[in-house]
Formats: C-alpha cells, sequence, structure tokens
C-alpha cells in the first residue's frame, strides 16, 4: 500500500494578486480560447462547407486542432506555478514549493533531520510558521496562506513525522487553540489539556508520584512500587490490606486549572470512573474501586499475572496465523462488549501494551488510562501509540471504530513483530508473504484510512472473523 502523504496548498498573501492572474489566465488559455476558436471555425467549415472542397475543409480543420494544442500547451504552463504550490509532507521530509525554496535559497526538497525547530512568530493576522534548519537558514510560512483545515494538516503532519524537529512551546499553543477552534470549543478543555499532554508532548512528569511505602486510604493500600508515569498520571503496582497485590492510576488535574474547568474534570473524572467500575467482561481486568484524596483521582484495578502482548512478541517473535485469528475473537468480543455500553465506552489507547496474556492463557486488557480521556496512561511510548492511532482520532474526533483501527494495528503487529507505520493502511503480507491472503485483507479492512472503508464494528468483525481460516505451515 502506498505511503501516506499529505498535500497542503499555500499560497503567501503577497502572491495572492499573481495567482489570482494565473487562475484567470489558465481557465481564458484552458477553455475559452479553445472553445471559442474551436465553435467560430465549426460554423465557418459548416457554412463553407458546401462550396469548398475537401482538401480546404480538412486543412481547416487540421489548423483547427493544432491551435487548439497550442492553447491547452500554453495554459499548462500557465497552470504550472499553481499546481506546485503545495507543501508536501510524509515521513521522509518536507517538499516546499520551488518559489519558497527559491526566496529562501534552500533545496526543495527536506528531510526532517534537516528541521532543527518549528515556532510561531508575528501579531495577530500576520503570524509567520518558521522552520530553522540545521543550516542556520530560517523559512517563514505565512499563516494566512492557509485555510483552517490545511493549516491543521500542515500542523499535524509536522507533529506526526517530524519526530526530530523541537516545537516551540508557542507552536503547540497556537495548534491546541486551532484544533479547539475546528472543534467548536472556545476555549481549552481538560480532555484537550490531558490528551495533548500525554498524546503528544509526553515531558517528563509535572507532579511529584508517590513513593515506595506511602499510604492511602487510611493505610489499607500501601504503594509497592511505581510502574510507570508521564505528564499528569502515574500508575503503581500497591497491596492492600497487605495482602493481595492490585494496579492503581492515579491523575492530577493541574493546581493552576480554571476554576470552571477544575471542577467539571473533577466531575468527569467522577463520572467516567463509575462507567469503568460497572464493566464486568473476562477479557478485561476489572475496576474495584475509585476514589479521590489529597487533590488526585485514583482508580484501583486488578492486577493480572502475565505478559503483555509487546513483551510476549518481544520474546517469541511473529505469532502464526491460526493464534493470531483466536486472538482477534477474543479482543473483537472485549470491543463489542465496550462499545455497545450505554453510553459507548471507546478504550482510545488499545495497542500490544495495554493487553496482557494472563498465566491461564488468556487476554486480558489492562489499561484504561485513556478510555475516559482523563485517567490518563504512561505505558508504552510515544511512538508505539501513534502506530495505532486512527487519522480521525488524531485530529480529535474518535469514534468506536478508531478502536477496531487499532486493533488492525495490533494484528499486524502481532503476525510480523513490528509497529506499523503511522497512519496507513496496514499490510502484513509486504512483510512477510506467506501470511494468508484472506487475513491480510482483513487487516487492510481494519486499518482503512477512511472510516467509511474500514470495517464498521465489532460485529461485523467477528462475523469476517468466523468465516476467516488459516492454516499454518
Amino acid at each position: 500500500m502506498a505511503e501516506l502523504q499529505l498535500a497542503v496548498r499555500y499560497r503567501p498573501t503577497r502572491l495572492r494578486p499573481l495567482f489570482t492572474l494565473l487562475d484567470a489566465m489558465k481557465w481564458l488559455w484552458l477553455v475559452i480560447i479553445p472553445g471559442i476558436g474551436m465553435l467560430t471555425v465549426i460554423i465557418h467549415l459548416l457554412l463553407t462547407g458546401l462550396t469548398v472542397g475537401y482538401d480546404f475543409f480538412l486543412i481547416n480543420a487540421v489548423a483547427v486542432l493544432a491551435i487548439y494544442f497550442l492553447c491547452l500547451g500554453i495554459g499548462s504552463v500557465i497552470a504550472l506555478p499553481v499546481k506546485d504550490f503545495y507543501i508536501k509532507l510524509s515521513k521522509d521530509g518536507i517538499v516546499l514549493p520551488w518559489l519558497v525554496s527559491m526566496r529562501y535559497s534552500t533545496r526543495t526538497n527536506l528531510i526532517w533531520q534537516e528541521v532543527k525547530e518549528s515556532t510561531i512568530i508575528g501579531v495577530s493576522g500576520e503570524e509567520k510558521i518558521v522552520l530553522s534548519l540545521d543550516s542556520g537558514k530560517r523559512i517563514g510560512l505565512d499563516i494566512a496562506g492557509f485555510s483552517k483545515n490545511e493549516l491543521e494538516q500542515l500542523l499535524l503532519g509536522t507533529e506526526l513525522w517530524g519526530t526530530s524537529t523541537k516545537r516551540s512551546p508557542e507552536l503547540i499553543d497556537y495548534q491546541t487553540t486551532l484544533q479547539n477552534q475546528m472543534r467548536g470549543i472556545e476555549r481549552q478543555s481538560y480532555t484537550q489539556m490531558w490528551e495533548d499532554e500525554l498524546n503528544r508532548r509526553f515531558r517528563s512528569t509535572s507532579f511529584l508520584p508517590l513513593d515506595p511505602q506511602h499510604k492511602l486510604q487510611g493505610g489499607r493500600l500501601s504503594i509497592v512500587r511505581q510502574l510507570a508515569f508521564g505528564g499528569l498520571s502515574a500508575i503503581y503496582l500497591v497491596q492492600k490490606d497487605e495482602q493481595d497485590l492490585f494496579v492503581l492510576k492515579e491523575a492530577v488535574v493541574p493546581a493552576n486549572a480554571d476554576p470552571a474547568i477544575r471542577r467539571e474534570a473533577e466531575k468527569q473524572l467522577t463520572r467516567e470512573s463509575q462507567l469503568l467500575f460497572a464493566l464486568c467482561h473476562p477479557s478485561i481486568a476489572k475496576v474495584v474501586d475509585h476514589f479521590v484524596e489529597d487533590g488526585r483521582t485514583y482508580l484501583l484495578m486488578e492486577y493480572i499475572n502475565g505478559q503483555d502482548l509487546r513483551q510476549f512478541v518481544r520474546q517469541n517473535g511473529p505469532q502464526p496465523a491460526s493464534k493470531v485469528v483466536a486472538w482477534a475473537r477474543e479482543l473483537a468480543t472485549a470491543l463489542q462488549y465496550l462499545h455497545e455500553r450505554v453510553p459507548p465506552i471507546i478504550h482510545r489507547d488499545f495497542t500490544p501494551d495495554n493487553v496482557v496474556l494472563s498465566n491461564q492463557g488468556s487476554l486480558v486488557i489492562i489499561d484504561f488510562g485513556a478510555a475516559n480521556e482523563f485517567i490518563g496512561t504512561a505505558t508504552g511510548t510515544l511512538i508505539g501509540k501513534q502506530a495505532y492511532i486512527s487519522p480521525e482520532q488524531l485530529r480529535g474526533k474518535t469514534t468506536c471504530q478508531s478502536d477496531i483501527y487499532a486493533l488492525g494495528a495490533m494484528l499486524f503487529f502481532l503476525l510480523t513483530a513490528r509497529d506499523p507505520f503511522p497512519l496507513t493502511c496496514s499490510s502484513p503480507r509486504t512483510i512477510i508473504p506467506a501470511i494468508p491472503e484472506g487475513l491480510d485483507t482483513l487487516i487492510q479492512d481494519l486499518t482503512a484510512l477512511e472510516a467509511k472503508d474500514r470495517i464498521a464494528d465489532a460485529a461485523e468483525l467477528l462475523r469476517r472473523l468466523e468465516t476467516t481460516t488459516v492454516l499454518d505451515e
């Protein structure tokens, strides 16, 4: 399958009159002049065709075609500058319009490693996105030269593929505001703050995690060790009443958050915790308690003995197709249970890191840190997460089909022992040709970039799996 590439139209403010003129000339030479010329000659030939010979008629026809194709050629040449004014982004780098590269004396094609930093400068209405290159040159792109939708795509593409490019806090704040505007949000919600912190910035923790032996709930819970932390969340292994082990997930509403946002966040945290508390499925780790203590919100979850699927595949390599199909049925059944709840529960972080192969041989979903949009997760890495995020989730419009996409990406990983490239329709046969064609087609249908082309829901996936028979060599 072809790799995803973004082509973002760019028209600098100072060149807009030129583009308007070029557009007019393009249509003039491509359509209007050839059309008028052809119509005039046809009328002439019809009027004189009865009084002139065949040779004269043929000469006129050839002349008309020659003039027509000459006009098309002129129109095509005029259209080239307009067609060329697209900024193209892919995993390999960024391709600048030729006029932009000429102005800043740079190459048209830049690999991401050459772009050291991206930031935003200027006053409102005259802002520029500035790309600083390792050569010392700086490229300025007028924000007014993009539509909002195109600008959002440019920033998302830079964020996704330019992992070596430092993004300034000003640019991050601008992008967040733009995303909120695109979603019809007047000011940044706590949900967006949380997703940005964990899924995009993923900076070092901005609060102090609890130390081992720290006591909670009047001494009933004791921290054994910290499992992971990041952003505004942490995950601990804890012992309850000095006996059974549990997993404790901690979330912190920022102390400097707007009071109204803070109250709404705490309200939503409680509501979503109650939704998770009500879940009861053999393939989903049970939430046994939720509480608030010292301004921090906690979920106490069942501890599952076993290995997560990422660890298992790292140790054992690509898995047989028959085993992957069996696992897919287990996971699809769990997703069907979640998605058919009222309201539906979307996991949002469905990755190999968050599914454990228990010592009893069954799969269990262990991490609902992203399921409720607020309780954070620090398992896995940013790259790993990106590989399982659907295009619509990256743009903040997550649906149940986003989990379907993530499951398809997970099946790719299980079959190949590789994370799929982010935002691609995955085809494991490109890595291991021996993978059955029917299973490969199923995974492509799970990871289609457009939701309308993707398997609609977990129920449809289960029906497809019933007809997917594989025989391992």
